[in-house]
């Protein structure tokens, strides 16, 4: 269950029912989302065009890229990811602007009043609060990033434009299954018959398994590195793009790290097997310059966080919570470091692989504090401090996050907070930046 909280009354007695009506954990299939949707006169079959991405992660950037891109097009944009960081509301956005309290509150009560009694999970009755918004809305595109997995996803009732799949990893096994092959696969259940699905570089049989998928579904595989190809340029400043019908240099993505080159690589080429659209080259480049995802690894800015450390110091905080997700954010800490280690602090929560996180990292790490994850299962941090020192790493656990910045006051620094999206929010609202 999502740790799910607002400041607006009408709202959080709704997130309490939520709460006390839903099953434990998320069980995948279509039939309860459907059911619901039907009682709820069916929005997901009145929405504007949908653009759909899956991925293990990388997903959320990518929606963030095509957001940025259509509405640079002069387009109005639903968009609807998950989690949310600080607010609920982050999860809907209608017509550019993030719903607001007014508008959630009886929209969740509407939806809990007609399908209380089916079971539906925490994530079904949201995706069905957001498609009820956005068909009630005027806009002329939807961006819709899959929960988790693909095939049998509540976001998987849409009659898509375009789907795509970003970048894949080991991730929620309990769901998808232990191996990358399996776990394409589920991703891949988001293809449609006559949709364009569009994906990024994978291994030859991940590939092989998406393409079988694709085949059945009566669609075209438009893959990177076949049918687009992407190459970063000189120092990683530039980026070409190029398909059949263009060769296009932007700038590199402003969203740190060079793996977000490849998700802005997967909007473009979403946005360019599709034909509803107009999208001029300046919003390409709009979307690589202007995009912003928070909790990706963003530099907190001056805030009561960031005051607990001496001058000269900075604090980046990222949502990474898994090996391949790790292995990127690797890359990244190597040049914010200029090749020096830097300090960490790291809560990772119990269902996911703390090992495979620290193996990653390691050679990046000067020292680790391990925190909690507030209102989630977590690793208990004197285990997780354990076994960074397995790795020969300096690590001692931490109370709470504001305590172990604290324990690293004593010169300037360079922080990196990661391990979970849950934790990156609860570090957003203590340094008072709630995303927008």
């Amino acid at each position: 269950m999502d740790h799910a909280r607002s400041s607006d009354p009408l709202v959080q007695s709704q997130l309490d029912r939520l709460t006390a009506l839903g099953p434990g954990a998320d069980v995948l299939g279509l039939d309860r989302i459907t059911r619901l949707l039907a009682r709820l006169g069916d929005p997901h079959l009145a929405l504007p065009p949908v653009f759909h991405v899956a991925g293990t992660n990388g997903k959320g950037s990518t929606c963030a890229f095509l957001r940025t891109a259509l509405q640079a097009s002069g387009y109005r944009v639903h968009v609807y990811t998950s989690p949310h960081l600080v607010r609920f509301n982050e999860r809907i956005r209608v017509a550019g602007s993030l719903i607001d309290d007014s508008t959630l509150g009886p929209l969740l009560a509407e939806v809990l009043d007609k399908g209380g009694d089916i079971g539906a999970s925490f994530f079904e009755v949201t995706t069905a609060a957001a498609f009820l918004a956005f068909a009630r809305t005027p806009a002329d595109a939807c961006v819709i990033e899959v929960g988790l997995g693909g095939r049998l996803d509540a976001t998987n009732v849409v009659q898509p434009l375009v789907t795509g799949i970003a970048g894949l990893g080991i991730d929620h096994q309990a769901f998808l299954g232990d191996s990358l092959i399996e776990i394409a696969g589920e991703k891949a259940g988001i293809a449609k018959r006559a949709v364009p699905l569009v994906t990024q570089r994978h291994a030859p049989d991940l590939v092989a398994r998406i393409d079988s998928i694709a085949e059945m579904a009566g669609t075209r595989l438009f893959r990177c590195g076949r049918d687009w190809q992407l190459r970063l340029g000189v120092e990683g400043r530039n980026l070409l793009y190029r398909d059949a019908g263009i060769s296009l240099m932007l700038s590199a993505p402003a969203l740190p790290g060079p793996h977000q080159a490849d998700n802005l690589g997967l909007a473009i080429a979403m946005l360019r097997q599709q034909t509803a659209f107009t999208i001029p080259i300046a919003a390409l480049h709009t979307a690589a310059r202007a995009t912003q995802w928070p909790a990706r690894m963003q530099r907190l800015s001056a805030g009561p966080l960031l005051a607990r450390l001496p001058g000269g110091s900075a604090i980046w905080v990222d949502g990474a919570h898994n090996r391949s997700a790790a292995e990127s954010l690797a890359k990244t800490l190597a040049s914010i470091g200029q090749g020096k280690p830097i300090d960490a602090i790291l809560g990772v929560l119990a269902n996911k692989d703390a090992d495979g996180i620290l193996t990653a990292l390691a050679p990046h790490l000067a020292s680790v504090r391990t925190v909690p994850v507030p209102g989630h299962a977590h690793f208990d941090p004197a285990d997780l401090a354990s076994r960074v020192r397995a790795l020969g790493i300096d690590a001692a656990p931490a109370a709470d996050v504001p305590a172990a910045i604290e324990s690293l006051a004593d010169r300037p620094r360079q922080v990196v907070i990661l391990g979970s999206l849950y934790l990156a929010g609860e570090v957003l609202a203590a340094n008072d930046e709630l995303p927008h």
